[in-house]
């Protein structure tokens, strides 16, 4: 059984016209007749191409402002009746409606227009009735009806009409049914989030997609949904894999803690940061971050919270790094740090993230707010005899934004804004203490005068009693366990300062 179908007719009526044209004039030399409504039919006969109104079809006029032009049973008809169908072709035929063979339409910019700000009233006559239903109709009857959903599309529904003399096959058809149904979900999801207040509901919808490589390993797929282009510049180097991924969101997470400050500097690996410093110079950050595991920043990901200097590209030079991320580059540093040809030079932009964290969990999904609490000195309760000092202070509270983007259980060591070690993803959180103990003496770190960062309370006294042996005197924890007085008196007793935040920082 033969599928091609013949345009002989086509109903237009688009919101975006970039690229209409040189289909509206393929079509008319094709000889198929065009009707269209309102702008597109003035665009149309500005053309000087001929086109019918659907007024002339309908015998009505467009009403209330333009919210009501096509929704009509002569426009449906023409679009929803199956040609195959005896008892469909003497109705077409009984009441004069028109055939519709291809229907070209988008809609209204909802969301566009929702992150404009605008006000409410010019957001809901964004919300497009007449347009999502011709889709849905013509979508529907892809068996007979080709639809055109999105300038997007323009370009291969062109070729497919040209190459085939105006002829569409079923799978082709179909094909842009599908594309038409993923606009209109979309659509309706967008418009359903924007009015949701209440019910606990997850809708998601990504139309911007990404293969990857491969997912964590080769044998995997892997795929990215979202828009890379509106958070980063991408200035050089291979594509971003899914494991690049999950590490640049760590370090834009971890850096957005350190915004407006000091020049910082993180290098991160497999999500944790393996190196951090802040300085008065970025490339001091850098140099000192780095100081904290030469052996780790191999292959890792770099973020600063400032413009990258000739100097610093310099020292970066002779690291094997993955990516490397800040909100700018002086043009000499840029050409140092392009000479690997593989290395990821990001630019990263002023965006808005989301506001809610998604990840699978057994047949379904889980959400939550993001941690969007940060440890500020106003929040600290002080229940040692000991008091930190002011610079003690700075380091615990720098200390706990580090602790906070680390993997649980965590505890983090700190000295003078630098990340002397951390112990993280560990089963105890002694065993995490230990592993950041063991690694900042391998490095030849002086812990006396470090201060720890702990991302949940201590339910025994044995993690102040090993740090204080370690030279630790000032701990930062958010305190709440029932057996918080055992820590207080060994703090009290062994002249430890250790303040309480009120906020447990799990990251699992």
């Amino acid at each position: 059984m033969d599928n091609t179908k013949t345009i002989k007719s086509a109903l237009i009526s688009v919101f975006h016209k970039d690229g209409l044209e040189p289909i509206v004039k393929k079509l008319n030399e094709l000889g198929v007749t065009i009707y269209s409504t309102g702008g597109t039919e003035k665009f149309i006969n500005d053309l000087g191409i001929e086109v019918v109104p659907v007024e002339d079809v309908t015998s009505y006029p467009s009403i209330l402002g333009g919210r009501v032009k096509t929704l009509h049973p002569k426009v449906f008809g023409g679009i929803l009746n199956r040609q195959d169908h005896e008892g469909d072709v003497a109705e077409m035929e009984e009441y004069n409606i028109p055939q519709l063979d291809l229907v070209i339409v988008d809609l209204y910019p909802f969301e566009k227009t929702v992150a404009s700000g605008a006000s409410e009233q010019d957001i809901i006559e964004k919300i497009d009735i007449g347009g999502i239903s011709l889709i849905r109709a013509a979508a529907k009857n892809f068996k007979d009806t080709v639809i055109v959903s999105s300038m997007e599309q323009y370009a291969e529904f062109l070729n497919i009409i040209s190459e085939n003399n105006g002829n569409t096959s079923l799978s082709d058809r179909k094909k842009f049914a599908a594309k038409a149904f993923n606009i209109s979900s979309h659509y309706d999801t967008a418009i359903f989030n924007y009015f949701n207040e209440d019910e606990i509901v997850y809708k998601a919808s990504e139309t911007t997609s990404k293969v990857l490589r491969y997912g964590e390993n080769p044998h995997q797929k892997g795929f990215f949904f979202g828009d890379l282009d509106a958070m980063f510049d991408k200035l050089h180097g291979k594509e971003l894999s899914y494991n690049n991924l999950l590490d640049v969101d760590a370090a834009v997470n971890l850096i957005e803690e350190f915004k407006g400050e000091d020049p910082t500097f993180a290098i991160l690996k497999h999500n944790n940061a393996c190196g951090f410093a802040q300085r008065k110079t970025i490339h001091q950050a850098y140099v000192d971050a780095l100081a904290g595991d030469p052996v780790s920043a191999f292959g890792g990901i770099l973020i600063a919270n400032t413009k990258i200097d000739k100097a610093t590209a310099e020292e970066i030079h002779n690291l094997f790094c993955e990516v490397v991320i800040a909100p700018a580059y002086d043009a000499d540093a840029l050409e140092i740090l392009k000479g690997k040809k593989n290395r990821v030079i990001l630019v990263q932009k002023e965006i808005e993230l989301p506001k809610q964290t998604v990840r699978t969990a057994l047949n379904g999904v889980l959400i939550q707010d993001k941690d969007y609490i940060t440890d500020k000195l106003e929040d600290l309760s002080y229940p040692t005899n000991n008091k930190p000092s002011e610079s003690e202070l700075e380091d615990l509270l720098f200390a706990s934004k580090l602790c906070k983007n680390t993997k649980s259980n965590t505890i983090i060591l700190v000295k003078d804004k630098q990340l002397l070690a951390g112990g993280t993803g560990q089963t105890s959180r002694v065993d995490a203490l230990r592993q950041a103990i063991e690694k900042a003496t391998s490095f030849n770190f002086d812990l006396n005068g470090a201060v720890m960062a702990s991302d949940a309370f201590f339910p025994f006294p044995d993690c102040v009693e090993i740090a204080d042996k370690a030279g630790i005197k000032s701990v930062i924890q958010p305190g709440g366990s029932i057996k918080d007085q055992l820590s207080i008196d060994y703090c009290n007793d062994n002249g430890v300062a250790m303040v309480f935040t009120g906020t447990r920082h799990f990251k699992h």
